[in-house]
């Protein structure tokens, strides 16, 4: 699983031109899953990211995480970031799990994320082409693997 957490004063999802989510300061949080993943790293990559410091305190230091800021955290699917570039200029996305497999484990992330986050989590639409727009805080961007 790969994801890529950014730090964001407001989200706005979009689908067929139709506002969808939003958010306001917290986390976007777009997730890869890859064929090879399955749901038994999950409690330790939602723990990992529940505790990510990355908001600032009153000093202007990263040492808050998303609870203590009461922040909010919009999870799209990605498949893209398993793209694999090696060969040819058109990506392959053999690497990417297979739709029916993926939208298990993003509920289950889902899931679990909500079972310690204090604020309800926002989702865009599995499989759909969806427009995001965000306004990206520092900019910080942090890549998260397990």
């Amino acid at each position: 699983m790969k994801l890529v957490i950014q730090r964001v004063k407001e989200s706005n999802l979009k689908i067929d031109g139709n506002n969808f989510s939003s958010i306001g300061y917290g986390m976007v949080i777009l997730i890869g899953i890859s064929k090879e993943d399955d749901t038994s790293k999950l409690k330790k990559l939602v723990t990992k990211l529940s505790n990510l410091r990355i908001f600032n305190d009153e000093f202007g230091k990263m040492n808050k995480n998303i609870n203590d800021i009461k922040g909010e955290i919009l999870v799209v699917s990605q498949f893209t970031l398993y793209a694999d570039i090696k060969k040819g200029n058109r990506p392959s996305f053999t690497n990417a799990a297979k739709p029916i497999i993926a939208i298990n484990i993003y509920q289950k992330f889902i899931d679990e994320l909500q079972s310690v986050i204090n604020t309800k989590i926002k989702t865009g639409q599995f499989g759909a082409d969806m427009k995001i727009e965000l306004i990206n805080d520092g900019p910080v961007t942090i890549i998260l693997e397990n």
